[in-house]
């Protein structure tokens, strides 16, 4: 049921140009505050653009933010961690040290100085996620490595007098990509949280992109009266981050199973 969701949201989301949908930018000021109808399937927002056209809009900014956040924090925050793991000493202090200081630095205050220095923008909100995720996955990588670089496999290649990065990268990262992937698949989850959070917060994607954070907010001086504006996209949502956690959660034990039968 969650790849099944999951699925749906992401086929939407891809081909939502290509579907028969309202412009999701457009008002319709005859479907202000509308109800569902045939014509608005999720009914009309406070300036009557189409609700169910800005949630599946809204899709594409949403996912776009959790992926791209986590697969560029997975990229560097892996390859660092792989060197820490693997090399050890000055290089392995040093990105300790990093990591230290940028998990105490308070994320929310980190992203208020990446928009308030370089605006609010899709691409910063991406880089700001991105950036604050990079420490996790370097502990990740660094513990995955430091047991994968004890294996006989690599010990081999040691022997063999292969380089460093011929050793990182054929034969550590292809053992350490599972545990990474598996945890940033929850993590894409959570930043889809976040940036619903920030664009509830006005820091987020500006309008009139849609995003799930930015339609829920929209909405919230209407709550009582029109609660369907708000509802809809949280709902989803609440759906789709769900099925991520889900899923996710099944990758990482099935992973610990196998690791465990080794």
């Amino acid at each position: 049921m969650a790849w099944t969701w999951l699925g749906a949201v992401v086929l939407a989301a891809v081909f939502a140009p290509l579907l028969p949908l309202w412009d999701p930018a457009v008002p319709d000021y005859t479907a202000v505050f509308s109800g569902i109808t045939p014509q608005h399937w999720l009914g009309g927002d406070t300036l009557g653009r189409d609700t169910f056209s800005r949630v599946v809009y809204g899709a594409r900014a949403s996912l776009l933010v959790g992926i791209c956040a986590v697969g560029l924090g997975a990229l560097v925050g892996g390859f660092l961690g792989m060197l820490a793991g693997y090399f050890g000493g000055r290089t392995e202090r040093v990105l300790a040290l990093v990591t230290d200081v940028v998990l105490a630095f308070p994320g929310l205050v980190f992203i208020i100085a990446i928009v308030a220095i370089l605006g609010s923008s899709l691409s910063n909100l991406i880089l700001g996620l991105a950036i604050l995720s990079v420490p996790t996955f370097i502990r990740l990588a660094r513990a995955a490595t430091l047991v994968v670089a004890q294996r006989e496999f690599v010990l081999a290649a040691r022997a063999y007098g292969c380089s460093p990065i011929r050793i990182i990268t054929r034969e550590i990262a292809p053992n350490v990509v599972l545990p990474v992937a598996a945890y940033g698949f929850i993590m894409i989850g959570v930043f889809i949280v976040v940036e619903g959070s920030l664009s509830f917060l006005g820091l987020g994607i500006p309008p009139p992109t849609p995003s799930w954070g930015g339609m829920i907010a929209g909405g919230r001086a209407e709550l009582l009266n029109y609660p369907h504006i708000s509802l809809f996209p949280a709902a989803v949502m609440f759906l789709t981050v769900l099925s991520i956690n889900y899923i996710g959660e099944r990758t990482r034990k099935q992973f610990e199973v196998k690791e465990s039968n080794l």
